[in-house]
């Protein structure tokens, strides 16, 4: 049990006079990074997405089309 309480003495040791935390004010600032880099990745994705017709409704993307391409639909197999 003297070993847990020593672990136990020394974290808090350790995360109290250590440790840096960040100010708020660092803290407001890597928050809105993280937004930002948050926002413009899922918009490339987003657009990703899009263009290669991972979207419901009437537009294929590039994939569907070249699909289309090298395997029209008039075409039966034999």
């Amino acid at each position: 049990m003297a070993g847990i309480r020593t672990y136990i003495e020394e974290t808090v040791y350790e995360l109290t006079q250590k440790v840096s935390w960040p100010t708020w004010e660092e803290l407001q600032k890597s928050s809105i990074i993280v937004l930002i880099t948050s926002v413009i990745i899922a918009l490339a994705v987003w657009v990703m997405d899009y263009v290669f017709g991972i979207w419901p409704g009437d537009w294929k993307g590039l994939l569907g089309f070249y699909y289309d391409f090298i395997n029209p639909a008039d075409v039966t197999p034999q």
